[in-house]
């Protein structure tokens, strides 16, 4: 079977996520932003987090190992597991990224070839398919 990476294109390596703060928290951003610190609050956000990575990257790697994670952007599509159903065989997905199963995949091969999901960042599937592997995604 061929895993190919994704092509990063604009958007497709990012996800919205939704914070509450406390008022006092947001303030004291403001504040950062207004004194020229950072450029906005995502910019202040994303600088915290990328920080916080950093200070466990080391722990990230091991359990990324021990775990056997597939680090990055992995994508199957409709010719791998027409393959992997022709071979008997079965796919556990492991992603700390973004794991993609293409929109051509019908719900019922996913369902035959994917015996587990586990993704730790964003799987990107079609409605049907995610579906299909409701019990399976962990």
């Amino acid at each position: 079977m061929s895993v190919h990476e994704l092509r990063r294109k604009s958007g497709d390596s990012s996800e919205k996520i939704t914070i509450n703060l406390g008022v006092v928290d947001l303030g004291q951003i403001d504040l950062l932003v207004q004194e020229g610190f950072y450029s906005n609050r995502t910019d202040l956000i994303r600088t915290a987090i990328r920080n916080q990575l950093a200070t466990h990257a080391e722990v990230v790697r091991e359990t990324v190992t021990r775990k056997a994670f597939v680090l990055g952007l992995e994508h199957y599509s409709r010719t791998d597991l027409e393959a992997l159903q022709s071979a008997g065989e079965t796919l556990q997905i492991q992603v700390l990224g973004m794991a993609s199963i293409a929109d051509d995949v019908p719900p019922e091969l996913a369902r035959a070839t994917i015996e587990s999901v586990v993704v730790l960042g964003a799987l990107h599937a079609s409605a049907a398919v995610k579906a299909a592997l409701a019990d399976r995604i962990h």
